[in-house]
């Protein structure tokens, strides 16, 4: 496997309607296959990458769900486990017309939080494993097991890709979510922060400071996400803005996860980061344009092709 993801795995259901709330009865559509790092390896593989999952589901439908789609998109899960009397995590979620979106998680005594243990897996033919700072936040096996792979992935000169992906509300506050990173922050190759999660992260006045500060704690590459405005590149050597081309939006969830995957495979095929900021721009671009977390996941030629 040239990539391996590490995290949490749910499915979500949605709300058919924008502006309706979760707290009152309507319709909803579903269960997508989800969970950020399950997202990335989506992505990740229909760009053509060897890519494998580790994570846990039940022994349900919703389990179901998640393992028909990484047969489809040829995401390696013999390392996702099952794990006995315990349902697949699920996620609510609504939109409203401001672009807002209100989620509920059922992670509590589901399979999300049962990783397998990562010492027996072959990290021989991996370039890179990725995590995200949404798996550090839900602690217990989800946090040490990421801990454990990003350890063993530095010391074996395998790449590390963190999206931060923060939640300070699940942590409470910003030197807290510091803390947390740290032993993935400091044996990250790249980076893929939004502007606030750069600040927070690197504790600093501005995404730039921010940027810099990551580069100078051990990272060759921060990826920083501009949303509908692009990316903008920064290395020891440069610093690349990149924008972005527009698309209608249907469902902005996972266009980070897509954006990262694609930063992971550009750099695996060593594109020039102007191109590297294409595809990335044009993964998560892509991403937002149907119903569904992974659904929008481009293949090659289709983000080739809007490039």
């Amino acid at each position: 496997m040239e990539i391996i993801a590490i995290g949490e795995l749910l499915v979500e259901v949605m709300r058919t309607e924008v502006d309706a709330p979760l707290s009152e009865p309507g319709l909803f559509t579903g269960p997508y296959p989800s969970g950020a790092p399950a997202i990335f390896a989506s992505q990740a593989a229909r760009l053509g990458h060897q890519t494998g999952m580790i994570g846990a589901v039940g022994d349900d439908d919703f389990g179901l769900c998640l393992r028909r789609r990484f047969a489809a998109d040829g995401i390696d899960d013999r390392f996702v486990a099952t794990a006995p009397g315990l349902a697949t995590g699920v996620a609510f979620v609504a939109y409203f017309g401001d672009g807002s979106r209100r989620f509920i998680f059922h992670f509590g005594n589901s399979a999300a939080g049962q990783l397998p243990p990562v010492e027996g897996i072959d990290l021989s033919a991996t370039r890179f494993i990725h995590i995200c700072g949404c798996t550090l936040s839900g602690g217990g096996l989800l946090r040490q097991r990421c801990y454990e792979l990003a350890e063993r992935a530095a010391a074996e000169g395998v790449g590390v890709s963190f999206d931060p992906n923060l939640r300070p509300e699940l942590l409470g506050s910003a030197e807290a979510v510091r803390e947390v990173c740290r032993p993935v922050t400091q044996r990250a190759t790249v980076i893929s922060p939004g502007t606030s999660e750069a600040m927070i992260l690197a504790d600093a006045p501005d995404p730039d400071t921010a940027c810099r500060r990551l580069l100078d704690g051990g990272a060759q590459l921060v990826a920083l996400k501009l949303g509908a405005s692009g990316c903008r590149l920064y290395t020891r050597e440069e610093t690349l803005e990149v924008p972005a081309k527009p698309v209608e939006a249907v469902d902005p969830t996972g266009a980070g996860d897509c954006f990262d995957a694609a930063i992971v495979a550009g750099l695996i095929e060593g594109l020039p980061l102007a191109e590297l900021g294409r595809l990335a721009n044009a993964c998560g671009a892509l991403a937002t344009t149907k119903m569904g977390p992974m659904e929008g996941a481009a293949g090659r030629a289709q983000a080739e092709a809007f490039m």
